[in-house]
């Protein structure tokens, strides 16, 4: 196990011939360890191995997995809405993981890296843009790294395995309880990537692009991040606010992609649109629910492997009445007055957009806009004007949403985590008889949405041959 010293903290920005050039410079060291050892394989009792781990086997992949610490000093920040803060003071101890996937093979590697805030709402750390991605980050060639950057998330791995991670801490020895320190600790794994030393937590892959992602609570802590903390010292090319966050500054020189499922158009974004513009996009996902069930798919083989712990003290939800979703059901799960989780493949259209900032970032080529969810009132919560089956118009229609057997949608209620859930609701017999009589009637409706979706670059080839395969599997008009 090794350790270097990184900076982190100043930047300068260059900017040549139209792009963004980001060289770190320096006055707040860090420290990285590892790679950690793991002793056990995922799933032993003795939890000595990455919480979290990879539900996918990555070797099988030609991928590997590594934990890394990474301590060093913070600051704490103002951070005004759409404005640059201020440091208010420094010097605040912290200590965190972070985890790599990456190619095993560098010829594999197509230079760009996600960096995911990892998701602390379930009490835990929870990397929900690799539950979406994983499969087209790994087909194409990313490397993904996941940050424990929230005091919830560094308590519960404590709590799951006090001789692994008992050192951690993101609290300056309990003296700051609100994650003051998360801005810092995240942009230094961030710059630790970019710019490593002799413990490179990359294997030498050549780093060309660095985005950040992250979803829901994360994408509201990255918001505040590029409002507030960015512009002090840049660290990332390029930004995914999945899921949620306050609108953007127009005037922050870098990329960033809001991506949004129709619960989150509902709960709050509608009223947070932004148009388009040369560094900003927006796309809104119809009928995709905030958690959908791709992702309680992955999330729960995580749960049965992992169990499920919390930070002391801390309540999954802020309600108390719900766990966080872990199950394929879709019934009225966890007392939800539908049943939940919607089947439209967010994780399509994310891929598509990831491809897109690539090719943004790289040499300026604009990605597609799309248009929003059509609303009678922005609210919130907004209302969305629907069809005569339920489903939602306007935004990205995928085909499982245009050439609907269920009524899909982000809207859903009940207690704890309902209003994330939103609803699948199969279409009886007789409806499914009237909309398709023929098999070959609704494979070839299939094809055309998805080809013009192809064509539009909301979905991958890849995706698109997918979605056409499950449809000639199906039975849909089939007597």
């Amino acid at each position: 196990m090794r350790r270097i010293r990184t900076f982190v903290g100043a930047a300068i920005l260059v900017v040549a011939g139209g792009g963004l050039e980001i060289r770190g410079a320096s006055s707040v060291a860090a420290t990285v360890t590892g790679p950690i050892l793991a002793t056990a394989p995922a799933g032993d009792a003795s939890h000595d191995y990455p919480f979290s781990a990879s539900a996918v086997d990555l070797r099988a992949r030609d991928y590997l997995e590594e934990e890394y610490f990474i301590q060093g000093t913070a600051n704490r920040y103002e951070t005004p809405p759409q404005a640059t803060g201020r440091i208010l003071d420094g010097g605040h101890a912290y200590k965190t993981r972070f985890v790599v996937r990456r190619p095993a093979t560098p010829s594999r590697f197509n230079g760009t890296v996600l960096v995911e805030w990892n998701n602390v709402t379930a009490g835990r750390d929870l990397d929900i843009d690799w539950f979406q991605v994983h499969e087209h980050l790994i087909r194409s060639g990313y490397a993904w790294v996941g940050v424990s950057a929230q005091r919830v998330g560094v308590e519960a791995l404590k709590a799951w395995n006090t001789r692994r991670y008992g050192s951690l801490d993101l609290s300056d020895g309990g003296k700051l309880m609100t994650d003051e320190l998360s801005y810092d600790a995240f942009a230094a794994v961030g710059e630790t990537i970019r710019h490593p030393g002799s413990v490179n937590p990359l294997g030498g892959l050549r780093v060309e692009r660095i985005f950040a992602t992250g979803h829901s609570q994360s994408a509201g802590r990255l918001a505040t991040y590029l409002n507030s903390v960015h512009a002090l010292a840049p660290v990332f090319h390029a930004v995914i606010v999945h899921g949620g966050g306050a609108a953007i500054r127009a005037d922050l020189g870098i990329k960033v992609w809001k991506l949004l499922a129709e619960t989150d158009v509902i709960l709050n974004q509608a009223t947070a649109r932004q148009p388009d513009t040369n560094n900003f996009r927006s796309w809104e996902v119809t009928g995709d629910s905030h958690v959908d069930i791709q992702f309680t798919s992955y999330s729960r083989e995580i749960s049965q492997r992992d169990g499920n712990p919390i930070a002391p003290g801390f309540v999954p939800g802020g309600r108390g009445a719900a766990t966080p979703p872990s199950s394929r059901a879709t019934g009225n799960v966890g007392g939800c007055d539908r049943p939940s989780y919607s089947h439209i493949p967010f994780h399509y259209v994310m891929a598509a957009a990831i491809d897109h900032l690539v090719r943004w970032v790289k040499d300026g080529t604009l990605p597609p806009s799309a248009p929003p969810i059509e609303v009678k009132d922005a609210g919130p919560p907004a209302t969305i004007v629907r069809d005569a089956r339920g489903n939602a118009l306007g935004g990205i229609r995928l085909s499982q949403h245009e050439v609907a057997t269920a009524a899909n949608t982000g809207q859903n209620s009940g207690p704890g985590f309902c209003r994330l859930n939103g609803s699948y609701e199969v279409f009886d017999e007789a409806t499914l008889a009237s909309l398709y009589p023929t098999h070959a009637g609704y494979v070839e409706k299939v094809k055309q949405v998805t080809e013009r979706n192809l064509r539009a670059g909301y979905i991958v080839g890849a995706d698109a041959r997918a979605t056409i395969e499950e449809a000639e599997r199906s039975t849909i008009g089939q007597r």
